[in-house]
């Protein structure tokens, strides 16, 4: 009746909390609960009067809705899904649910509670407001996961203000929040390799504990302009225009690979060796081209470029020892551990969101399929691992 076949080890990159209204509005310092906003579910598959009925309900789902949903078993993360999933907002639930999922570990993020702390304007969103709003986030975050030693908390820092984003870091250490999810865009006009944030990724180093980005950290959506084509408006995948539609896909890679080779370039992980990073639900097609890339950029431009001269292992070398990768469920990971390496990829589910699929553990085993054992060890448990120490059982 368990998800996860009991043949291996299972680390589950990628999860989620389904927030209900006040999720962190209930977790934040009193001078700021009336500037932040609830939790709204308008541009997704959740329904108000769903989310209105389990308010009602003290935030709890039904007895007997509970029990439906347990009694699917192992066909749990085929049919139980965004906020009517089984632990997708309550905590002793989430329990409940990782006994069926069968997963030793699982990173836990945020949908949709972020939208202040990671909100790209500097002038809508001032200083105090973005990081008070993060620690609510991270204090809401680690209460949801303190009672279950398999959910690993992801806090989230904004890296605007260093001074600040040091700060709260501090605060999150201190709640055993297990890794960092900072925003994958040039946040206050800096690049993330920046000298003022290099107190930042120190600590991160020093502490062992990880940095992630996430789909969501950086705007979803493309420059209108690229869209005005004189054409009727296209629609995102859930039917609708808010979301990820076909031209925001072919470019969403952009934005992450942009972080990790400013990394690359200016020296984070040359600097910082025993620095984690992972790069959630945003693909991985685009890293082995992204590999290449860099190497060849950094050996050629290192004659001109005196930025360069500290890189000394070859950037390629860098992520692989130190950041890795999720696929999406439809993607072919086998390919790409052929066009790069088998230690840059990670298993995720999505639970309880619909984009994870209804079998992930099927459908990227039927890319692994030829692949030897010790590849898939690695894509299912090893890589975690090296990531994410702390979890190994």
């Amino acid at each position: 009746m368990v998800y996860a076949p009991a043949t291996r080890d299972y680390y589950d990159a990628d999860s989620h909390v389904m927030e209900l209204p006040n999720f962190i509005i209930d977790y934040a310092d009193a001078e700021f609960r009336d500037q932040i906003p609830p939790v709204n579910y308008s541009k997704s598959l959740v329904t108000d009067e769903e989310v209105e009925a389990i308010v009602a309900n003290g935030g709890k789902h039904a007895a007997n809705h509970v029990s439906e949903q347990i009694a699917l078993g192992d066909q749990l993360i085929a049919k139980s899904k965004e906020i009517q999933a089984l632990g997708a907002f309550d905590r002793g639930d989430r329990t409940k649910a990782m006994d069926l999922l069968g997963f030793k570990k699982q990173l836990v993020f945020a949908t949709h509670s972020l939208v202040t702390a990671f909100h790209a304007s500097q002038t809508k969103v001032p200083p105090p407001l973005r990081y008070a709003a993060a620690r609510a986030h991270n204090r809401a975050m680690a209460d949801f996961c303190s009672e279950d030693d398999r959910l690993m908390g992801v806090g989230a820092i904004p890296l605007h203000e260093p001074e600040l984003a040091l700060v709260e870091l501090e605060e999150a250490l201190k709640l055993g929040l297990k890794a960092m999810w900072v925003p994958h865009y040039a946040s206050g006009d800096r690049s993330p390799g920046h000298v003022d944030l290099d107190p930042f990724w120190a600590r991160l180093e020093e502490t062992g504990t990880p940095f992630v980005m996430h789909v969501g950290g950086a705007p979803l959506q493309m420059d209108p302009r690229w869209t005005n084509n004189g054409q009727p408006p296209s629609k995102d995948w859930m039917g609708g225009g808010e979301n990820l539609r076909a031209k925001d896909m072919v470019v969403a890679h952009q934005a992450p690979e942009t972080f990790v080779s400013m990394m690359v370039l200016d020296g984070i992980f040359e600097r910082h060796p025993a620095l984690r990073g992972a790069c959630v639900e945003l693909g991985a097609g685009w890293v082995p081209a992204m590999l290449t890339r860099l190497d060849w950029t950094v050996k050629t431009w290192k004659k001109v470029d005196k930025n360069l001269s500290a890189i000394h292992r070859a950037p390629s070398e860098q992520i692989t020892q130190q950041m890795a990768f999720t696929p999406f469920v439809f993607e072919d990971v086998g390919n790409f551990i052929d066009n790069s390496n088998a230690d840059l990829y990670l298993f995720s589910s999505d639970y309880p969101h619909v984009e994870g699929g209804k079998d992930p553990i099927g459908r990227f085993e039927s890319s692994l399929a030829d692949r030897s054992e010790e590849t898939k060890s690695k894509f299912y448990t090893e890589n975690f691992l090296r990531i994410f120490p702390e979890a190994r059982v």
